[in-house]
């Protein structure tokens, strides 16, 4: 099975394109770096399969924090980035969610119902 991360992004905060794009990286990099130091073997797969990444939206906070628990219960890496609210947004406001790198058949009953962003 193809492996794939998973970012999400919250629609009601209306962010900036630039934003979004730099909270999701923000989420994809420390979710990987966290996968490496307890996954090491998925992760690779993934690098060696190209970093297969998905960019999808919730509608709200509460989408965002029950998706979070929901692969976490399935023993997925997480990562759910708090702004520093220099910008756009209040300090510690959550606007981002990365998942795995994971098998797909991992991650997508969890995020295959929801919207590109």
């Amino acid at each position: 099975m193809e492996t794939k991360m998973a970012i999400v992004i919250r629609a009601d905060l209306g962010l900036s394109c630039g934003k979004a794009v730099a909270q999701g990286a923000h989420a994809a990099v420390e979710c990987a770096r966290l996968a490496r130091e307890k996954k090491a073997a998925v992760v690779r797969k993934w690098h060696s399969e190209g970093q297969k990444k998905v960019v999808l939206r919730v509608p709200d906070l509460q989408a965002l924090e029950e998706l979070e628990r929901k692969a976490r219960q399935r023993g997925l890496t997480t990562v759910l980035i708090r702004d520093a609210g220099l910008t756009e947004v209040p300090p510690g406001t959550p606007t981002a969610l990365a998942i795995g790198p994971a098998a797909g058949n991992n991650i997508d009953p969890l995020t295959g119902q929801l919207p590109l962003y």
